[in-house]
């Protein structure tokens, strides 16, 4: 108990690097720093929430900014940021996302504490973190927003660094704190008063340091045995334990396993800002391109349905789409309603480098797919068992179109019936034929795309 309540200034060096004038400047600005706007979210459920707050989450960004922590503190998308990159990176760190099956407002930020990894354990660094960090915003975030805000829980992603010294050299890294907590708890956390009654909550939700689940302890230099904890997120089997998803793939299918999964699971990253987009030229015909008719309609129960009985598959499709087909992190693919008929949303980033985005967009879609997604398809769809039933494919292609953290992207979204991309993998019909039954969106404007005028 001593040890982690002694004087932690001999114990944390401050980063190397001091914000200029330049910087302060660009910081002070940012106390006004905009929120991730619904309009970029392509999940219809955590655009829905992103919508209903928008404006508590202005403020508690706002808040966080203003707040004083014992080193500077940046919220932002992305962790593991410089020093000298934090104060003028994208600094929108407030986000709903899917952990597991749960929704999450998600708090991401870099922390610029460099702990003395000989005088500190990982867990005292872990500790002092979700003391001088997590705690202060915890308690905002109870402030700002209601109690019974509909999402499942909190979470908190926030990178920090850890310096090593030797007798030659000096070695600074990186570490990561993630905190997952129950709605509930996070109420109770924010609240709670004394070590006992905060360790007893932290002991049942999900705890990570870089990527490895983690039992913290807020008095002792070790941490807990994570074995003996009543974890209690998630309550449902865990999608992510490449374990568990083995052994319920074979109980029912979604991929096929002529292939084998990946082991690796890549960073998260966040999306970037969407570019407008102007479509203007004849819409393709209804007949060619709408939603066949005559088919059962479908409700959300009937996707919420799929999503629940293929979780473990899901979970295994986005591993190795992540390793193989550039699929992102914060939206694995999920099975969805799409005018009443289900649908496999899939959401790619786009290996292609574009231009400024005042380029044309029917060029960008029609390379997005001729260059990008179509060499892909085959393999992709050969992945997916023919016995899940649903009627299309969406394919949901971001491209980015300037450089930098804060550089501007578009979604391009091709909806396409299932049976049509099968034909085209098997080269029965051709890449306009296929587009030709599809539907295809730019930032959710749909357009008409006729490949060979755009050439």
């Amino acid at each position: 108990m001593q040890s982690m309540k002694r004087n932690l200034a001999e114990n944390v060096w401050r980063p190397l690097l001091v914000p200029t004038l330049g910087i302060a400047i660009a910081l002070s600005a940012r106390c006004a720093s905009a929120q991730v706007s619904p309009a970029e979210i392509l999940n219809p459920d955590l655009k829905a929430l992103e919508e209903t707050y928008f404006a508590q989450l202005k403020t508690l960004n706002q808040s966080i900014a203003k707040t004083k922590f014992p080193f500077p503190f940046y919220l932002s998308r992305y962790v593991g940021l410089d020093p000298a990159q934090q104060a003028e990176a994208d600094s929108r760190g407030l986000e709903f996302v899917r952990f597991q099956d749960r929704v999450i407002l998600k708090v991401t930020g870099n922390y610029n504490a460099a702990y003395d990894t000989n005088r500190m354990t990982q867990n005292e660094r872990a500790a002092n973190t979700f003391r001088t960090v997590v705690l202060p915003i915890l308690a905002l975030t109870t402030t700002t927003l209601p109690q019974d805000i509909a999402c499942d829980g909190i979470g908190f992603e926030i990178s920090y660094h850890a310096r090593s010294r030797e007798r030659s050299y000096e070695f600074e890294g990186k570490e990561n704190l993630v905190l997952v907590l129950d709605r509930i708890d996070a109420w109770a956390l924010s609240g709670a008063t004394t070590d006992p009654v905060r360790q007893e909550i932290l002991n049942r939700n999900k705890i990570y340091v870089s990527g490895t689940d983690f039992g913290l302890s807020l008095t002792e230099r070790d941490p807990l045995n994570v074995q003996a904890l009543p974890r209690s997120i998630p309550a449902r089997p865990d999608a992510t334990s490449t374990a568990r998803s083995s052994t319920l793939v074979t109980r029912s299918p979604l991929l096929n396993l002529n292939h084998p999964l990946p082991a690796a699971s890549p960073a998260v990253a966040g999306p970037a800002d969407p570019a407008p987009a102007n479509a203007n030229p004849a819409p393709s015909s209804p007949k060619d391109s709408d939603p066949p008719l005559g088919l059962p309609r479908s409700a959300p129960a009937d996707a919420d349905r799929l999503n629940d009985k293929y979780q473990a598959q899901l979970a295994s499709l986005a591993k190795l789409g992540a390793a193989k087909f550039h699929f992102v992190d914060y939206a694995p693919p999920t099975f969805m309603v799409f005018r009443d008929q289900v649908a496999l949303q899939m959401t790619l980033r786009n290996s292609l480098q574009f231009g400024l985005a005042k380029g044309s967009i029917y060029k960008r879609a029609a390379q997005s797919f001729d260059l990008f997604l179509a060499p892909q398809m085959k393999d992709l769809s050969d992945r997916i068992s023919p016995d899940v039933e649903f009627q299309f494919l969406d394919f949901s292609v971001l491209n980015k179109l300037s450089p930098g953290p804060k550089g501007t992207s578009e979604a391009i979204e091709f909806i396409c019936p299932r049976a049509a991309v099968k034909q085209f993998v098997n080269a029965e019909i051709t890449n306009q034929q296929l587009l030709d039954q599809s539907i295809i969106l730019v930032n959710g404007v749909r357009i008409a795309l006729n490949l060979q005028l755009v050439e």
